[in-house]
C-alpha cells in the first residue's frame, strides 16, 4: 500500500526540521546531482541499436583484477546454481504466510537453516537477516536482552562496519556501554578482555578470521565470558569453518556471519544475506523466523513457519526484532551452493583459498619492504606492511595496471601506519598473482 503526502504533510514536516521548502533542505547537495542534464539523443533507437550501443559503454568499463575482500568476497559462482534460482517459483516467491500453497519455499527456508546449524555446529539458525552486519547487531541485542546488562565487550578486530551497524539498533541517550578489547599482534588480547570483564557485562563479541584475516581462538573467550555469567556472540566466516573449529563447538552462545561467500555475487553490495544461529535455550530470542518441518492429518511431511518472533505477527513490544525482510532468495542460493559443493567440495573450496592467500603473502613478502604485518595464522586475506604510502599505491596499480591491490587499513586502523588487507580466494591463480607481485615490486622500487 502507498500513502502519498499531502501539500500540508509536507509543509509541517517541513517545519519540523527547520526549513522553509525542500530546496533550502537538499541545497548542501551540489546542483549537478540534484538537477543533471540528460544527454539522450534527439533520434530513438531500435532494440538491435539500443544494444549496440550499451556494449559500446559497458566496454569503457576498467576490467579490473581485484585483491579487496574485507567482508565482501569474490568467489566462483557454479552455472547451476544461476539456472536454479532464475527459475519462476524460486525469483517471484513471497512471503510464505499461507503454508499449504507455499511448501516449496519453506522447504527451502528450513534446508538453508539446517545447513547453517550444522556448519556452525549450533542447534538452531534463521533465515530473515539483512547480511552479517545485522545478524552481529541482532545477536549483541539479544544477548543485553537475555542479561538485563548493558555493557558490551568488542573485539577491535571485529569489521569496523559491524560496530558502526551495531550502535544504530541501540537508542541514544541511554546508558549502553561499547568497549573495545585491543587486539596484541592482530588477535584479540586475552589479558585486556579478561581486566574489561565483570558483572555488568551482558556479552563479548570476536570474529573469526578476523577483520585483519587472522585466526582467533573463540573457546577461551567463551571460557572467560561465562565465568562472569555473559554471554559469548561469535562471527565467523562460512567457509572458514570447513577448516577451523565451528563456534558452537567452542561455547558460543550465538554465531553469526555474511553469507555472501556462498554463492553470492557481489553485486556493488548486495543483496547479501545474514547468517544467524543460536543455542537452544535462546531460540525465543531469536529474530526473524523459523520454518519447521512436521507432518499433515495424512501422515505425509509439510513445512510451516513455526516461530515469527516479529512485530509484523506479535505485539510489538513483545518482539525481538523490527526485521521485516526475508532473505529467502539469497539463502536458496547459498544452500544450493553448499549442495553442489558438499562438504568435501566445501573443504576442498576452503582449501583453496588457505593457499591462494598464503602463496600471494609470500610473493608479495619476497618484495623489499614489504611483510606481514601480523604473524598469525590467517585465511584468505592477510595485512602487509609497505614501504609507502598504501592509497596512492592503489591508485596507482589501479590507474596503470588495472590491479587492486587491497583495501588501505590507515582509515580503520591509524594506529597501523601504511598497511595494506589484501585478499585471494580460489578465483586468482598464480598468474593472477604472479602480475600482482610484478606490479607491486615494480611501484615500490
Amino acid at each position: 500500500m502507498f500513502i502519498g503526502n499531502t501539500k500540508k504533510d509536507r509543509e509541517e514536516m517541513l517545519k519540523t526540521i527547520g526549513v522553509n521548502s525542500f530546496k533550502d533542505l537538499v541545497k548542501q547537495v551540489p546542483e549537478k546531482f540534484l538537477y543533471p542534464e540528460f544527454k539522450l539523443p534527439q533520434e530513438g533507437l531500435d532494440e538491435m541499436q539500443t544494444a549496440s550501443a550499451m556494449r559500446e559503454l559497458a566496454a569503457r568499463n576498467k576490467q579490473l583484477k581485484s585483491f579487496v575482500g574485507a567482508g565482501a568476497y569474490e568467489r566462483y559462482i557454479p552455472a547451476a546454481l544461476k539456472a536454479l534460482l532464475s527459475r519462476g517459483e524460486f525469483l517471484t516467491a513471497y512471503t510464505p504466510y499461507q503454508p499449504e500453497a507455499s511448501q516449496g519455499i519453506l522447504q527451502t527456508i528450513y534446508e538453508y537453516q539446517s545447513s547453517m546449524a550444522a556448519l556452525y555446529e549450533m542447534d538452531y539458525g534463521n533465515a530473515s537477516m539483512y547480511d552479517g552486519a545485522s545478524s552481529f547487531a541482532e545477536a549483541v541485542r539479544s544477548a543485553v536482552r537475555i542479561t538485563g546488562r548493558k555493557k558490551v565487550l568488542i573485539a577491535q578486530s571485529v569489521h569496523p562496519q559491524y560496530l558502526q551497524t551495531l550502535k544504530t539498533y541501540f537508542p541514544p541517550g541511554e546508558d549502553y556501554k561499547f568497549v573495545q578489547i585491543p587486539h596484541k599482534d592482530g588477535c584479540l588480547d586475552l589479558e585486556k578482555l579478561e581486566g574489561l570483564l565483570d558483572r555488568e557485562t551482558a556479552c563479548a563479541a570476536l570474529q573469526s578470521p578476523n577483520f585483519f584475516g587472522l585466526a582467533e581462538d573463540f573457546s577461551k573467550v567463551s571460557a572467560l565470558t561465562k565465568a562472569k555469567g555473559a554471554l559469548f556472540v561469535a562471527a565467523a566466516d562460512p567457509v572458514s569453518l570447513a577448516l577451523f573449529t565451528a563456534p558452537g563447538a567452542q561455547g558460543a552462545d550465538f554465531a553469526v556471519g555474511e553469507g555472501q561467500g556462498l554463492g553470492l555475487p557481489l553485486n556493488y553490495g548486495g543483496p547479501y544475506l545474514g547468517i544467524f544461529t543460536c543455542k537452544k535455550e535462546y531460540l525465543r530470542q531469536m529474530p526473524g523466523r523459523l520454518a519447521g518441518m512436521t507432518k499433515d492429518k495424512n501422515g505425509k511431511r509439510g513445512f510451516v513457519l513455526t516461530l515469527q518472533a516479529r512485530e509484523q505477527h506479535i505485539r510489538r513490544d513483545k518482539a525481538s526484532s523490527n526485521i521485516c525482510s526475508n532473505e529467502a532468495l539469497c539463502a536458496l542460493g547459498a544452500t544450493i551452493y553448499l549442495a553442489l559443493l558438499g562438504p568435501g567440495g566445501l573443504k576442498e573450496l576452503a582449501q583453496a583459498n588457505f593457499d591462494a592467500a598464503h602463496a600471494a603473502a609470500e610473493r608479495l613478502c619476497s618484495i623489499k619492504g614489504v611483510s606481514l604485518k601480523f604473524k598469525g595464522p590467517f585465511f584468505n586475506e592477510f595485512t602487509l606492511a609497505l614501504p609507502c604510502a598504501a592509497k596512492e599505491l592503489r591508485s596507482r596499480l589501479i590507474e596503470k595496471e588495472n590491479i587492486d591491490p587491497g583495501l588501505p587499513l590507515k582509515d580503520f586502523y591509524p594506529e597501523l601506519g601504511e598497511t595494506l588487507l589484501v585478499c585471494a580466494t580460489e578465483t586468482k591463480t598464480e598468474k593472477d598473482i604472479a602480475r600482482l607481485e610484478k606490479a607491486v615490486r615494480e611501484a615500490t622500487a
